[in-house]
């Protein structure tokens, strides 16, 4: 029997296709999965439940091959205090009956947040720390108290046997707090990439020449940075969900221009046609503990296509610019705009083009699969 490997998730698979999900896909290639969303109580918004709708107790069923998926039920207000201590035991109670369901036990227990799921599934299991953010830097973000969500944390790392952070930065503040974290950077998909589709479409009289930003409409974007672009006279494309609190007003205003388009939300297959429509991919995020941190997803699916990239001056943008000369770091609103347009305008040779498809394809999330295969021992 094939090994197998819980993901006990932090978002639904319902929302954006992100690390978690797309790690879990690559290790169907060594295990079974089983993907844990996180609660879902019959008073959850419907935008936070997924395609789950109203629920009243767990739901388990298959959702790929080598792939089934558990949607536990919490209790109303499962992330409140007072409450949130009868959340983790409900859950974990709802694993165990999905694993005696499906007649299984886990080789692999990886949690995906700080909550209390880890070092509860037997000796034999090897249990996961996975950090794809800096949970504490962006605990206001989530509303949640950076206290708690620290004590969480320290819980967590002494319960793992390994700890694996998107990053050195995350990796260094887990130190501190006595972890022995392994970097685990994120990865891409660079196959459906490789030939893209025919274009999306844009509005008739939309600018010829356009920058995109793929990706959702977040407190993590920096607005100022997309109306400088926008200002440049550039088509401004913007494909991904928008969160009902993102500068309002000031954002209303940005996507009313002529020069600026927002498809929306695209499901993950349909991503290639837009990535085809743009010239120059954007990573705008604003300069927060929380995004120094982070690994953004979209910067290697814009290499994956071919494309150049204007980012912020995060980190992992950096290093990632030590690989290419096709990103491009804004330090400010008027220098973003100014790379993004010298970037949109260039034409790339075929040999640059390559060039970016071949860094993607180094940090490809099959390559990151195998490497977690060899760290918690599934290799067979």
């Amino acid at each position: 029997m094939r090994p197998l490997v819980v993901v006990a998730s932090g978002v639904t698979w319902d929302g954006v296709k992100g690390s978690e999900r797309q790690l879990a896909e690559s290790l169907t290639h060594h295990a079974d999965v089983l993907w844990v969303d996180p609660p879902v109580s019959p008073v959850t918004p419907e935008r936070f439940r997924g395609e789950a709708g109203r629920m009243w107790r767990p739901r388990l069923g298959p959702l790929a091959p080598r792939i089934a998926r558990l949607t536990p039920v919490g209790p109303p207000g499962w992330t409140r205090p007072g409450i949130r201590s009868l959340t983790w035991p409900m859950v974990r109670a709802q694993i165990g009956w999905a694993l005696r369901k499906s007649r299984r036990r886990p080789d692999v227990f990886i949690a995906c947040t700080q909550h209390d799921l880890l070092g509860r599934w037997g000796d034999r299991v090897v249990d996961v720390l996975y950090g794809t953010d800096d949970w504490v830097a962006g605990a206001s973000l989530m509303n949640q108290d950076a206290h708690f969500v620290l004590r969480e944390e320290r819980e967590a790392i002494a319960r793992a046997d390994l700890v694996l952070a998107v990053g050195p930065e995350l990796a260094e503040r887990w130190r501190e707090l006595g972890a022995h974290p392994i970097v685990f950077p994120n990865g891409c998909d660079p196959l459906p990439y490789q030939v893209l589709s025919e274009p999306g479409p844009v509005p008739a009289g939309f600018p010829a020449r356009i920058a995109g930003l793929v990706g959702q409409l977040s407190d993590r974007i920096d607005i100022s940075l997309l109306e400088a672009v926008a200002d440049t006279g550039l088509g401004l494309l913007l494909i991904g969900p928008r969160e009902p609190d993102w500068e309002p007003g000031r954002s209303d205003g940005l996507l009313q221009r002529p020069n600026v388009h927002h498809v929306g939300p695209v499901p993950f297959e349909e991503l290639p046609r837009w990535f085809a429509r743009i010239d120059v991919g954007l990573t705008p995020y604003a300069d927060t503990a929380f995004n120094r941190a982070s690994f953004p997803l979209k910067t290697l699916e814009y290499l994956a296509a071919g494309l150049p990239v204007v980012s912020t001056d995060l980190p992992a943008s950096k290093r990632l610019a030590n690989e290419t000369d096709s990103i491009h770091i804004g330090a400010d609103a008027k220098e973003f705009a100014d790379a993004v347009v010298k970037a949109a305008i260039d034409k790339a040779s075929p040999d640059v083009v390559d060039q970016r498809r071949s860094v993607a394809a180094s940090h490809s999330w099959a390559a990151r699969a195998d490497t977690f295969t060899h760290l918690a021992g599934l290799r067979r």
